[in-house]
C-alpha cells in the first residue's frame, strides 16, 4: 500500500504502524506517530491498520543538552 510518510511517498510492506516502524528501522526509539492528523498511542501501534493513501507523520525524541 502507498502512504505519505513525513512528506514522502512510501510503499508499505505490511499493514500496521508497527510494520511501518520496522520497515523504517526505527524500532526501539521513542516515537510519536500521527495518522491523518490524529495521534495514535504507542499501545495501539501493533493493532492500528493503516489504509492506502494515509498520511503519516513520525517524530522521535532526541536527547541532548
Amino acid at each position: 500500500m502507498k502512504l505519505t510518510v513525513n512528506g514522502d511517498t512510501l510503499t508499505l510492506q505490511g499493514t500496521t504502524i508497527t510494520d511501518l516502524v520496522n520497515q523504517l528501522a526505527l524500532t526501539g526509539r521513542r516515537l510519536a506517530v500521527e495518522v491523518n492528523r490524529e495521534i495514535v498511542p504507542k499501545s495501539q501501534h501493533g493493532d492500528y491498520a493503516l489504509q492506502d493513501g494515509d498520511v503519516v507523520e513520525i517524530v522521535h525524541a532526541i536527547g541532548g543538552g
